[in-house]
């Protein structure tokens, strides 16, 4: 009969998920970045833009949809205080 070996837990000094990367200070997002800064879904993300109650997207081409880092950052901070 063989051994299984089952991996151990993760300890206190291995976090168990990869750190969140940090939002860059320029540039674009594309919907999937954004929506791992932004805690909602995507038809949310698509709901709230045409509410006009989150940033507009940039058409780069046909197929190519982008954010400004700058206005989601801005986005950010208003929701932040807000709920303060």
């Amino acid at each position: 009969m063989s051994r299984v070996t089952v991996p151990a837990a993760p300890s206190a000094d291995s976090p168990a998920a990869p750190p969140c990367p940090a939002l860059p200070d320029t540039g674009f997002l594309r919907q999937p970045q954004v929506l791992s800064f932004v805690p909602i879904s995507k038809s949310t993300l698509w709901r709230r833009v045409h509410a006009r109650t989150f940033p507009a997207p940039l058409k780069l081409s046909e197929r190519v949809t982008v954010w400004r880092v700058e206005d989601v950052r801005q986005w950010m901070a208003q929701q932040g205080a807000s709920s303060r």
